[in-house]
């Protein structure tokens, strides 16, 4: 069965004391403790070891990077490696997020490497795929997604691919406020999943969590997670308030 999975990115936001005070929040919360989602948080690297250790031994909960190096240590001023994440106790991080490739311009083949080093040290790459609005209107978004995909995760065996979690981005609705209809985001979820099918059989599509991430939050979350091949959501503004990232957790079934 398909892992029920809500992360919060955080991005380039909150100090360290009221990131840890919202940790705090988020993870004292009776109402969400038990139940049989998987909360994520993926603060700056100023954050990662503190919210590691306030998460370690919170029911269902675990701290993310936003971010890794593509290769293993060196002579790379200001970048941090994934032994180092994995170092700082974080279990997953993030990798190909639309705004890396856009500001930093990283591109498919950089993220293969991405991918490879996190795997190598243990780590689950949360992957982010998605098209700009460009593609979207030229109707090639289904083809921009299966190329990122195919580019950056066709080459890993079965047994890896089966570790990795999907984050589908439409790129134009990211921090615009705009959400990608229900029937946009069911159809471009089943696409994704059926190009795994093609790819690694049914047995590994199946079982691949592939998350929504652009604008979800308490509004629409309940109407997005509600749908087949939606298993949860990459959530940025509404992750950074305790009331609304809760409600995003507790919108599964509800």
């Amino acid at each position: 069965m398909r892992k029920k999975i809500v992360i919060a990115n955080w991005k380039m936001n909150k100090g360290l004391s009221e990131g840890l005070q919202l940790v705090d929040e988020i993870a004292s919360d009776s109402s969400i403790r038990s139940n049989d989602v998987l909360k994520v948080i993926a603060p700056s690297f100023v954050h990662l070891a503190s919210v590691a250790d306030k998460l370690k031994n919170a029911n269902g909960f675990a701290a993310s990077a936003q971010n890794c190096h593509h290769v293993k240590n060196g002579a790379y001023t200001g970048e941090v490696s994934a032994e180092m994440i994995a170092s700082a106790g974080a279990k997953y991080v993030i990798i190909g997020h639309s705004e890396r490739r856009q500001y930093f311009n990283e591109n498919n083949e950089l993220l293969a490497q991405k991918v490879n080093v996190a795997l190598a040290n243990n780590l689950v790459p949360v992957f982010c795929i998605g098209e700009n609005l460009t593609e979207r209107n030229a109707n090639q978004h289904l083809e921009v997604v299966t190329r990122q995909m195919k580019e950056s995760l066709y080459h890993l065996l079965p047994a890896d691919f089966s570790k990795v979690i999907i984050a589908y981005e439409p790129v134009w609705a990211i921090g615009t406020g705009v959400t990608a209809t229900v029937h946009q985001a069911q159809g471009m979820h089943n696409h994704i999943r059926s190009e795994i099918n093609k790819k690694y059989g049914k047995e590994v599509s199946s079982a691949t969590s592939i998350l929504y991430g652009g604008s979800c939050n308490p509004q629409n979350a309940r109407e997005l997670f509600a749908c087949i091949d939606v298993d949860g959501g990459l959530i940025g503004g509404a992750s950074l308030n305790a009331e609304d990232f809760i409600a995003v957790i507790k919108s599964f079934g509800s």
